[in-house]
């Protein structure tokens, strides 16, 4: 996995997703970024958020409910750069 970078939409902030980040969670948290959570493990769906351009990938199968166009913080990292509104 390489690095990439995360836009957070609205706040117009970019953020390094270093290629040995765990999931887009722990990177939000260490940038102070406030996420919802609660399972850290793609049950719950506490850390939904919108996908706005580029793509996921998952550590684990789903089992929260997700449209086409959100994804679970907790449990994806980024396919190359992403924006992502939060």
């Amino acid at each position: 996995m390489t690095k990439s970078t995360i836009s957070l939409g609205k706040r117009d902030v970019k953020l390094d997703y270093p290629a040995y980040s765990n999931n887009l969670l722990e990177v939000l948290e260490q940038h102070q970024i406030p996420v919802e959570y609660q399972c850290r493990s793609g049950y719950c769906g506490s850390c939904r958020l919108t996908l706005l351009k580029g793509e996921v990938d998952y550590l684990v199968s789903l089992l929260a409910f997700i449209q086409h166009n959100e994804i679970l913080a907790c449990c994806c990292y980024p396919c190359g750069d992403i924006e992502i509104d939060i």
